[in-house]
C-alpha cells in the first residue's frame, strides 16, 4: 500500500504511518516530519527515479508513504502514482489545496475560478487565461512565478490584481500579498510561493454557480450584425464570421489577434469562446467602437490603436490571427502575422485582385494554404407576405495552417 499524505495546508498535518518502510517527499516535507524508526528516506528529484524506488517496495509488499503539498490529487503526485501502480494501491489522505487555502485567506469563493498550472509548463497559457477570465489561480514553478507572470500581464491592458500566497500553513512564514502585475514583476520571490491568484476586482465575487470551473461557452456564435455597433455595414458578416471562427479555433489558453478589427466582431466572438484577444485598429472611432462592443458582450478585448504591420511589433505571439482589413499593405500584414502565428491565420478578402498575394504570403511563411469563396443569400420579406432571396457581397476566406511539429515521429 502507498499512503499519500497531504501536508502543509491540510488537516492531516505531518502524520506519517508508523509502519512506513519508505518515505518519499520534497526535502522541506521530510525535514518537517518524524520518520518511523528504520524507514528509508528519498528526497524527490527526478520523478522516474523515485517511482522506481517505490516499485521495489511495492513488489516486496512493504508499505510506502509519500508526502506532498496540500491535496496531492489536485495537480499533484497522485496522477503519476495511479498511472504507475493503479489507484487501488493508493490510500490518499488529502490536505487543503493551496488554491482553496489562498482563496480562503482573502475571503472569496472559488467554485467559479479557473485553475491553471505553470509548474513545468509554458507560462503563456497561464497568461492568456489570466487575460481572458476574471478569477484565475496559477500554480507556479521555477521560471514561472509571480515576477514572470506579473511582467507578462503588466504589458497587457486589462486591469488585474495579483494575490501572491507564500508558505501557506506555516504559522511563522505565511504571507498573502496583493499587488499590481508591475509590482509583482519587480520582486524576487524565492521558492516559498504556493499559488498566485489573478483577479479582476469588478467581477471577483462572481455569480452563484451550479457547475464549477470556467463558465460554459456561449450557446450560439456568429452573431447577427445587429448585435454589434458598426459603421455603414462595415462589419464581417455572420456567414463569414462562422467559418472564420471554425478555422481560428479560439479556446481558453489561446491568444488571438484581430488585425484591422473594424467593429471588433471577430475579436468579441473569439473572447466569448474563451480566448485572450488583442484587436488592432488604425482609426480612433474604430477603437472606441471595439471597446463598446466588448463591454456590451461582457468580454475582455485588449485594443491597440495603430496601423499594421508596425503596430504588431510589441505584441505577444498569437496562436491564431484574423486579418479583416484590406488595402495595398495587406500582403505585408499577412506576412507579419503568418511569421508569428503558432497555429493559423485567416484572411477575409473582398477584392479578387488581392487573393494571389495573400496566398503567396501565407505559403512563403510556411503555412499550408486553403480557402473558399463565400456567397450567400438571405431570406428577405417582400410586400404581400412573400419572401425573396437577398444576395450578400461575395467574400474570399483564405487560411494558412502551420504544419504540426513532429517529435520522434509523433505529431503534436
Amino acid at each position: 500500500m502507498i499512503t499519500v499524505v497531504g501536508t502543509g495546508t491540510g488537516a492531516y498535518g505531518t502524520e506519517v504511518p508508523a509502519d512506513a518502510g519508505l518515505v518519499v517527499g520534497a526535502r522541506r516535507h521530510l525535514d518537517a516530519v518524524r520518520l518511523p524508526e528504520g524507514a528509508e528516506r528519498v528526497v524527490l528529484g527526478p520523478l522516474a527515479s523515485a517511482l522506481d524506488t517505490i516499485a521495489e517496495y511495492v513488489t516486496e509488499e512493504r508499505p510506502v508513504s509519500v508526502l506532498a503539498s496540500g491535496d496531492p490529487g489536485f495537480f499533484g503526485i497522485v496522477r503519476a502514482l495511479a498511472e504507475r501502480f493503479g489507484p487501488g494501491l493508493l490510500d490518499v489522505r488529502p490536505g487543503v489545496s493551496s488554491v482553496a487555502a489562498a482563496f480562503a485567506r482573502i475571503g472569496l469563493p472559488w467554485d467559479d475560478a479557473v485553475v491553471v498550472s505553470a509548474h513545468g509548463r509554458d507560462l503563456r497559457t497561464a497568461v492568456n487565461v489570466c487575460r481572458a477570465r476574471p478569477k484565475v489561480a496559477v500554480l507556479t514553478g521555477p521560471g514561472a512565478g509571480p515576477a514572470e507572470l506579473g511582467a507578462a500581464l503588466a504589458c497587457t491592458r486589462g486591469e488585474r490584481t495579483l494575490v501572491v500566497a507564500s508558505a501557506l500553513g506555516d504559522p511563522d512564514g505565511e504571507r498573502v500579498e496583493r499587488l499590481t502585475p508591475a509590482e509583482a514583476a519587480a520582486r524576487d520571490w524565492g521558492t516559498a510561493v504556493n499559488v498566485v491568484l489573478c483577479l479582476d476586482g469588478a467581477h471577483a465575487p462572481g455569480p452563484l454557480r451550479t457547475v464549477a470551473g470556467p463558465p460554459a461557452g456561449p450557446s450560439r456564435w456568429a452573431l447577427e450584425e445587429s448585435e454589434f455597433a458598426h459603421r455603414d455595414s462595415m462589419i464581417t458578416k455572420f456567414e463569414v464570421r462562422a467559418l472564420a471562427l471554425a478555422r481560428l479555433g479560439p479556446r481558453l489558453g489561446d491568444l488571438v489577434w484581430d488585425v484591422g478589427a473594424g467593429s471588433g466582431s471577430v475579436a468579441v466572438e473569439c473572447a466569448r469562446l474563451g480566448a485572450a484577444v488583442t484587436a488592432v485598429e488604425r482609426t480612433a472611432d474604430g477603437v472606441e467602437r471595439i471597446r463598446a462592443n466588448a463591454a456590451a458582450h461582457a468580454v475582455d478585448v485588449s485594443v491597440v490603436h495603430g496601423t499594421a504591420p508596425e503596430a504588431l511589433a510589441g505584441l505577444a505571439d498569437p496562436d491564431a490571427v484574423f486579418v479583416g482589413g484590406g488595402g495595398r499593405a495587406l500582403p505585408a500584414v499577412v506576412t507579419a502575422c503568418a511569421l508569428r502565428a503558432r497555429r493559423t491565420v485567416v484572411v477575409a478578402v473582398a477584392a479578387l485582385d488581392r487573393v494571389p498575394a495573400v496566398r503567396e504570403a501565407l505559403a512563403a511563411a510556411g503555412l499550408a494554404c486553403d480557402g473558399v469563396l463565400l456567397q450567400s443569400s438571405r431570406l428577405a420579406p417582400l410586400p404581400g407576405d412573400v419572401t425573396r432571396l437577398a444576395a450578400t457581397n461575395p467574400v474570399f476566406l483564405l487560411w494558412g495552417t502551420r504544419p504540426p511539429v513532429l517529435h520522434e515521429g509523433v505529431a503534436e
